[in-house]
């Protein structure tokens, strides 16, 4: 039933008392609500409540209305089948309303509005609400300041919606809304800046705390908002020169007054810091956004920032607040890092590097790269000139003297709180604090200055060292600028590894601090820490025993700060491709109880994730673990008892706990006690979906590495089935999982779970692309290879449709001629080892539709047919699978079928061809088994089961000579003359190489 305008007491009344702190009263009206917001007329009535006048006080009540319009709209606004929700009359009385309530006072409820507005206008404009832009435009014509504050709020929020839509018609309509609305928003800024600025030297002259200055903080805001539309109309409103090679003018007309902007800004910055508050915090978040919208127009549009006019100035306005900023700016965080952020990237930008590329061409004719080498070279001349060399030494300076250097607050936070320091200060993205911005810049400037930068960082570096011995133990200047200096030579490890040993810098000095253990030393002790992770490409044979000593010595620490460093660089050491277990071996005792005591002292889900990561390649490259198995036991199961509802901890615990499965191999099973729980609920089909690819990756670990099939393991099996019916994301994975369970668990198994395998390959074969079947075509070889008799009885209607697949499949793709070769090869190898069953599977009438609804013509010989695909696809096979192509058409020679004698040439063709060729595979395997005695694949394992089943192959095992030269004596008895007449045919060579192949006289 449809509301009205009769409900819109009720309705007020309804939303009065959803804001009932009394429940008895609260509930109902919520109830009654969430029943009301799919019936026609529920936004009407909600629109006409948000704009009554006699309700403008309500303001509680025109909020909760406004939170309703916006849910509701999010959820009926699009026609969905099935749903009565808003009709096209009611959409079009609401637009109209919308439009006609811009002066809203309640800054909420405009905001919300603003929101609804926009949401509406992704869906409608410009289709069902083409008037919108103009409607806007032509209300600001007339606008007060507050109503035209509530235009830009709809404007920005509206403009960054649509900015978001990538369709080419999408983008087309945003450029012509720029085009509508750059000039007057542009002159309005410049009006209103003028505005502010002239209120500002006003307010400079009195100090009168108590006058409200509304229009002028009025005029701010929209300015503010304005600056902002600004941003979206030159970012999305213009196709990027970077690939268009357009100018686009309103950046070098908009780019310098932003600048001047905030020079004429910033002079207010510290006077109003007391007296008049809320300008200071306006001119904070002005500046800050100002500089990012540079930013984003830089990186937007980098050719036409990269004008005389423009470049030049902003760099040189960065550069000089990075390095001599004015006294009050100096704590005005958010600036510098954006000012950092400029010079960032713009030093980086590669549109300002000028290529080496020659010219291979029309020298008349130039061409767009032509066009960007010669802007890239004007642009990378006009940053030479801004960064000689003084100045780029004089930046290196400023960077580590200053910004690198520590400060009581940071040792503050870092003494109440040590984990979340380490972590934010490690890990915190570059831009959102003010050190790892300048350490971001330094990287990027020593990369672009390496020559020149490196002997300037090994003196700072020296310099600090000289001036702050490891004797020092009073957190001193000196002490925080040795810790700024070595962060300094962390960073950038690679390019400074030229100019300073780091055998010299260890033995000379980083080993030397750590002999130092007061408290105050933490500071130095955790940049050692950094180094040796940082340096590790860099730490030849004979200093890495002392490294891992260093390592495990800061392990030890009292500050936790410290021992997550160590145990990060510990991580970078031990995955480095030259880690020598040799020289770290003794050392894994305490390593582990070091790190397993880290894991129960931190607190911080970051620390936790980290540790688990270092334990994780412990497992995984230090050789034996097998003494350290119970603790390890012990320590899985209480972290995963503690990771209760954490889905990422779990993830790391999960692949932890593979590669304590690898590395235990056939002896995994001491590990089941907490392995198989585990296991049990990553599988659950209700756990979390994040966990499921990483159980599965345990499970593949744990059968791979199994001596024998417990009934645990055997009891998982249907899992896989609900996993597949649900997706066939993990469909490798759970290929290796079967030919696990085929391989260990063999007839036992074939027992229990048949039924299960059957489904799951009829689930897959038909309904994967070629790449999930050259996933699961293997299984199936293995599954018939392992239970020739059984097996294809078990799987009748997967090998129909692997008929179909060689029968019909297309040829023109690789991968497609691969399935086909690969599913011809099983079945060859059923005609090998179960010929009677193949010919009745042929003479089946299910068969026979499937390859009518395949277009396959009817009255074919499927057996003869698949003669043909055997022939075609020997080349497209591995060894064993031509011999048993080769095995397969030798049988064929026994029917008594004429069409046999068309093709006799052919087969023994390819028969020679298989028997002259050798036994590549057969070597190779034997020799791997042979090496089995000397390696861990002497124990049991799914790889050594594996190696013997294809050793004991009866395709191995039997001469396809004799075969051949048995059933061609039975051809030349069944066929008589006719057999003659089909080996005279033969060419003369190609029958002198099958008597050499068969030792025929």
């Amino acid at each position: 039933m449809a509301l009205s305008v009769s409900d819109l007491p009720a309705m007020y009344t309804l939303l009065s008392n959803s804001l009932s702190r009394d429940e008895s009263v609260r509930k109902p009206a919520e109830s009654n609500l969430a029943q009301s917001e799919n019936l026609p007329g529920f936004c009407s009535c909600l629109m006409e409540v948000i704009t009554a006048k006699d309700l403008a006080s309500q303001v509680d009540v025109r909020l909760m209305a406004s939170l309703y319009f916006k849910n509701s709209i999010n959820r009926y606004w699009r026609n969905k089948r099935m749903s009565t929700g808003i009709t096209n009359e009611e959409k079009s009385h609401l637009r109209q309303k919308l439009l006609s309530h811009l002066r809203e006072e309640n800054y909420q409820i405009a905001l919300t509005l603003a929101v609804l507005i926009s949401k509406i206008a992704r869906i409608d404009y410009p289709k069902e609400w083409p008037e919108l832009f103009s409607v806007l435009a032509q209300q600001l014509q007339a606008a007060d300041v507050l109503t035209s504050h509530r235009i830009f709020m709809i404007l920005f929020r509206t403009l960054k919606e649509l900015s978001t839509k990538r369709l080419a018609s999408d983008q087309r309509n945003f450029a012509e809304i720029t085009s509508q609305f750059f000039d007057y928003s542009w002159h309005l800024w410049q009006s209103d800046m003028q505005t502010i600025l002239n209120g500002f030297s006003s307010l400079a002259q009195v100090t009168n705390l108590n006058a409200s200055h509304d229009e002028l903080h009025l005029t701010c805001e929209r300015w503010f908002l304005c600056s902002k539309i600004i941003r979206q109309l030159i970012v999305s409103g213009f196709p990027s020169d970077e690939k268009s090679l357009q100018e686009v003018r309103p950046v070098k007309e908009v780019c310098p007054l932003l600048l001047k902007a905030i020079q004429s800004l910033l002079p207010y910055y510290s006077s109003f810091g007391e007296h008049h508050p809320k300008f200071f915090e306006f001119i904070r978040r002005a500046c800050t956004k100002v500089m990012k919208i540079l930013v984003a127009i830089q990186t937007r549009h980098p050719y036409s920032f990269g004008d005389q006019c423009v470049l030049p100035l902003v760099m040189d306005f960065c550069l000089n607040k990075i390095t001599d900023p004015e006294p009050e700016i100096i704590s005005f965080d958010k600036f510098l890092i954006e000012c950092m952020s400029m010079a960032k990237i713009v030093l980086e930008c590669k549109e300002y590097k000028p290529t080496m590329t020659g010219r291979v061409m029309d020298e008349n004719v130039v061409t767009l790269e032509q066009r960007k080498k010669n802007i890239s070279g004007a642009v990378a001349g006009v940053l030479t000139s801004l960064l000689p060399n003084d100045r780029v030494i004089l930046l290196c300076n400023v960077l580590i003297r200053r910004y690198f250097v520590l400060t009581a607050s940071d040792l503050e936070e870092w003494h109440l709180n040590p984990e979340a320091f380490h972590h934010e200060q490690d890990a915190v993205l570059w831009s959102e604090k003010l050190r790892p911005c300048a350490e971001a810049l330094y990287i990027v400037l020593f990369h672009n200055h390496s020559q020149l930068l490196g002997p300037v960082v090994v003196s700072i570096l020296q310099e600090a060292m000289n001036g702050c011995p490891p004797s020092v133990t009073d957190i001193t200047s000196g002490l925080l600028l040795k810790d700024a200096a070595y962060g300094a030579a962390a960073y950038i490890y690679y390019e400074l590894s030229n100019y300073l040993s780091f055998k010299d810098w260890f033995n000379n000095a980083l080993s030397l601090e750590l002999t130092n253990d007061h408290p105050n030393m933490r500071i130095i002790h955790r940049k050692v820490a950094l180094i040796l992770g940082q340096w590790v490409s860099e730490i030849k044979d004979d200093t890495k025993r002392p490294v891992y000593c260093a390592l495990i010595k800061l392990l030890q620490d009292r500050d936790l700060c410290v021992r997550l460093a160590a145990s990060r660089s510990l991580y970078f050491h031990i995955e480095d491709a030259a880690f020598s277990q040799q020289e770290f071996s003794d050392l894994l005792p305490v390593c582990w109880n070091l790190s397993f005591k880290l894991v129960e002292d931190v607190q911080e889900f970051d620390s936790k994730v980290q540790v688990l990561n270092t334990i994780s390649v412990l497992i995984a490259y230090v050789g034996d673990i097998i003494p350290y198995t119970n603790e390890l036991v012990q320590f899985f199961q209480k972290s995963w008892e503690e990771s209760s509802g954490e889905s990422l901890l779990q993830i790391q615990l999960l692949n932890a706990l593979k590669n304590f499965v690898v590395a235990l191999g056939y002896k995994s099973p001491m590990c089941y006690s907490v392995l198989l729980p585990i296991l049990v609920s990553g599988l659950d089909i209700n756990s979390p979906d994040e966990l499921l690819e990483d159980s599965m990756q345990l499970w593949e670990a744990t059968i791979s590495n199994a001596p024998s099939m417990v009934p645990q393991l055997l009891g998982y099996f249907p899992s896989l089935v609900d996993i597949l019916e649900r997706s066939f994301d993990h469909l490798k994975v759970a290929a290796s999982i079967i030919e696990g369970y085929i391989i260990l668990g063999g007839t036992e198994f074939l027992s229990l779970h048949a039924s299960c395998v059957a489904k799951i390959f009829d689930l897959v074969v038909g309904n994967v692309n070629d790449r999930g079947l050259l996933s699961i075509l293997p299984v199936i070889d293995v599954l018939i290879q392992c239970a020739p008799s059984d097996g294809p009885q078990l799987i009748s209607s997967t090998l129909q449709k692997m008929i179909v697949i060689c029968l019909t499949g297309d040829d023109r793709v690789p991968i497609s001629t691969a399935v086909k070769a690969s599913s011809a090869a099983t079945l060859a190898r059923i005609l090998v080892t179960n010929t009677n069953f193949l010919a009745q599977l042929a003479s089946e009438s299910s068969l026979l539709v499937l390859l009518q609804n395949a277009s396959f013509p009817v009255g074919e010989n499927i057996l003869l047919c698949l003669v043909d695909v055997w022939l075609d696809k020997v080349d497209n096979v591995n060894y064993i699978q031509k011999k048993t192509f080769g095995f397969a058409l030798s049988i064929i020679l026994t029917l008594r079928l004429p069409q046999v004698l068309e093709k006799l040439d052919q087969i023994l063709s390819v028969c020679t061809s298989v028997i002259m060729g050798g036994s590549e595979d057969t070597t190779e395997d034997e020799s791997s088994s042979d090496s089995l005695s000397s390696s861990r694949h002497q124990f049991p394992s799914k790889e050594l089961r594996r190696r013997q089943m294809k050793i004991s192959d009866p395709i191995n095992q039997l001469s396809l000579e004799n075969s051949v030269r048995d059933n061609l004596q039975t051809c030349a008895s069944l066929h008589g003359e006719a057999f003659n007449t089909a080996m005279a045919r033969m060419h003369p060579a190609a029958l002198s190489q099958l008597k050499q192949a068969l030792k025929m006289t």
